[in-house]
């Protein structure tokens, strides 16, 4: 069996790592990048994403996404194109498998309830929450909060979509202390794992919206790539059931969107001949991207998915109850930090306080959605006990 390819010059690799905020000894089998796989996997915020919302609540099927499933498909996506360029696979899994850790219950809707009742006190960013999972809320060793992951994890978990200009509170906090470079590009190890959810999000989104039955498979015929993609399964075999359809539809998806983009960014890099991870940083424009016609038919699939799926009257109910009750935990808990659990409740002190909102934000960010719902039934259920 061949090892792996060696790393382009380009590449993020432990010659040009920049370390960790509190000094370790490096570990004699496995990398920087390996290590900070390792502690993310076993770190308890990635164990919940078990139960969180891709897009539709956990308990209303087995079948469908959570926050975990669709963070593994993104991994295996984006080492995929990391080992087909020549970059850091353990690099480019570690950001694909951290990328969601901040995400609140119930998916977007959790997060728009959380952002407005904490838009008084600085506002709810899932991406400054991810920061803050690994580098403060997870309490796993003696020496430091957070999981002393390495400077690039870092650096590409809150760059991941591009520079920051306008940082969150937390991110640019964190930067006084242990400066990120906020200014620049990710690595492209980075940038991979930022493309990658894009093509994770469309391929399992059709999959899901087609059990659920929320659009028909004939629905597709007319969009970018997924047409395509459809007509040529139905070519495969003549008499293809539906869910081997669907199944053989999405692969020829994923592969056309990851070819697309490793053709693409190939022809950008070697165009822009950078001589290290940090030339890409510096250059003005992303260099993971797709072809201008791919772009395209990816805002059109988008599009679809929003007015299809993200939009149906269905998951419209969900999202609804979703906010609310997460608007309600919030005031309650916000209102009244005495209701918090021990740990939490020295953290909030008095009630109403920007301190105990901050508390109280981070405490219901980390809830699953069965353990949310089970925490707002026991704060407004008086025949539940607390």
């Amino acid at each position: 069996m061949s090892g792996r390819p060696p790393l382009a010059r380009y590449a993020v690799s432990p010659a040009n790592a920049r370390g960790r905020l509190h000094h370790e000894p490096e570990a004699e089998t496995r990398s920087p990048w390996q290590r900070d796989r390792d502690r993310i996997i076993h770190s308890s915020a990635f164990r919940k994403l078990q139960y969180k919302t891709q897009v539709f609540v956990n308990h209303e099927g087995d079948f469908y996404r959570t926050r975990l499933t669709h963070s593994i498909e993104v991994a295996q996506i984006a080492r995929s194109i990391a080992r087909a360029l020549g970059l850091d696979e353990d690099l480019t899994e570690a950001l694909a498998l951290a990328h969601d850790l901040g995400h609140p219950p119930f998916g977007h809707a959790g997060e728009e309830a959380l952002n407005l009742a904490m838009k008084p006190f600085g506002g709810f960013d899932h991406n400054a929450q991810s920061l803050k999972v690994v580098t403060l809320l997870e309490s796993r060793y003696a020496g430091w909060d957070g999981l002393n992951l390495t400077w690039e994890t870092l650096e590409g978990l809150v760059k991941h979509n591009g520079p920051l200009r306008n940082p969150a509170a937390y991110i640019a906090d964190y930067n006084d202390r242990h400066r990120l470079d906020l200014h620049t590009q990710p690595s492209a190890e980075a940038q991979i794992a930022a493309m990658a959810d894009d093509v994770a999000y469309h391929s399992h989104d059709l999959d899901d919206g087609l059990r659920a039955r929320l659009f028909a498979v004939d629905d597709l015929k007319h969009l970018p790539i997924v047409g395509e993609a459809l007509a040529a399964a139905r070519l495969s075999s003549l008499d293809v059931p539906p869910p081997r359809l669907r199944h053989e539809m999405l692969r020829r998806v994923i592969n056309t969107l990851v070819n697309d983009m490793i053709t693409e960014t190939g022809a950008r890099l070697a165009k822009l001949d950078p001589d290290g991870p940090d030339a890409i940083r510096r250059n003005k424009q992303r260099i993971v991207a797709f072809s201008p016609a791919m772009a395209d038919a990816n805002q059109a699939i988008k599009d679809f998915l929003f007015a299809k799926m993200y939009r149906h009257w269905r998951v419209n109910r969900m999202t609804a109850k979703a906010r609310r009750l997460t608007e309600e935990l919030f005031r309650l808990l916000h209102t009244a930090p005495t209701l918090l659990p021990d740990d939490w409740r020295a953290r909030a002190g008095e009630g109403g306080t920007q301190r105990a909102a901050v508390t109280v934000a981070d405490y219901v960010a980390g809830m699953t959605d069965r353990y949310a719902m089970d925490e707002h039934r026991r704060l407004t259920d008086i025949t539940v006990a607390g």
